[in-house]
């Protein structure tokens, strides 16, 4: 579980790095793939996060390792593992460009750039802004999540779920990309979405261990050179 607590301490810092997490948000991890999970607690600040200080909780919510209190919307990490057996990792962020597209008329968010064909078969939203801090409304935003790779919060924000914690910062990273590169292509003119047989094509030659490793291996040397993160937490 080491490697893990420093996964998720370092994709934290990165995504803080990268302008993607602020002073908000939360990843979790899944431990050993049962009914419990790593995440942070709610005081310690996003870009100084350290993998000893992150808590084991349940599915219900409670630490059963740890000091602290977990962030207020744990619901959103337990609901949704508990709804999603193949959810290894859970990302909820704040990016507010992504988050525009939750708040206009006849701007749909779809995949324009190559990996975002994970995303081919829509991204749900979720009605309400409100912080998803209840089970309630935790089980009500994995129903509106269902099977999708991510769902939008209206005027709140956006999660991401992936396999594994690697999986999840490479996921993270290419939704801002395709929301951003959307928006500028809105700006330009007609967009063009890629069409359900472009995703297709590309995923049947695409190596997802592969590519979130290669993704994995630039932004932690570059974290490393900017002292983002300590460099023995990559073992």
């Amino acid at each position: 579980m080491q490697q893990l607590r420093h996964e998720l301490a370092a994709s934290t810092r990165m995504l803080v790095a990268e302008g993607i997490m602020g002073y908000s948000g939360h990843l979790s991890a899944r431990v050993g793939g049962g009914d419990r999970f790593l995440i942070q607690p709610v005081d310690d600040v996003r870009a100084e996060l350290r993998p000893e200080r992150l808590l084991v909780v349940d599915l219900d919510g409670d630490v059963v390792e740890g000091s602290g209190r977990p962030p207020s919307e744990v619901p959103i990490h337990a609901e949704i593992y508990r709804a999603r057996p193949d959810a290894g990792a859970v990302a909820h962020f704040h990016h507010d460009p992504t988050t525009m597209f939750t708040m206009v008329a006849d701007r749909p968010l779809v995949a324009v750039k190559n990996h975002a064909s994970r995303w081919a078969a829509g991204v749900p939203t979720f009605p309400d802004p409100s912080h998803v801090d209840s089970p309630e409304l935790g089980r009500a935003l994995a129903g509106v999540m269902g099977d999708a790779h991510a769902v939008m919060l209206r005027g709140h924000g956006q999660v991401v779920v992936a396999e594994d914690a690697r999986a999840l910062f490479a996921d993270v990273v290419h939704f801002v990309e395709n929301s951003l590169a959307l928006t500028a292509a809105y700006g330009l003119g007609r967009v063009l979405p890629l069409t359900e047989d472009e995703c297709k094509a590309f995923l049947s030659t695409f190596h997802r261990d592969k590519h979130a490793r290669k993704l994995w291996s630039y932004y932690t040397a570059v974290a490393v050179s900017r002292g983002t993160i300590p460099g023995d937490w990559l073992g």
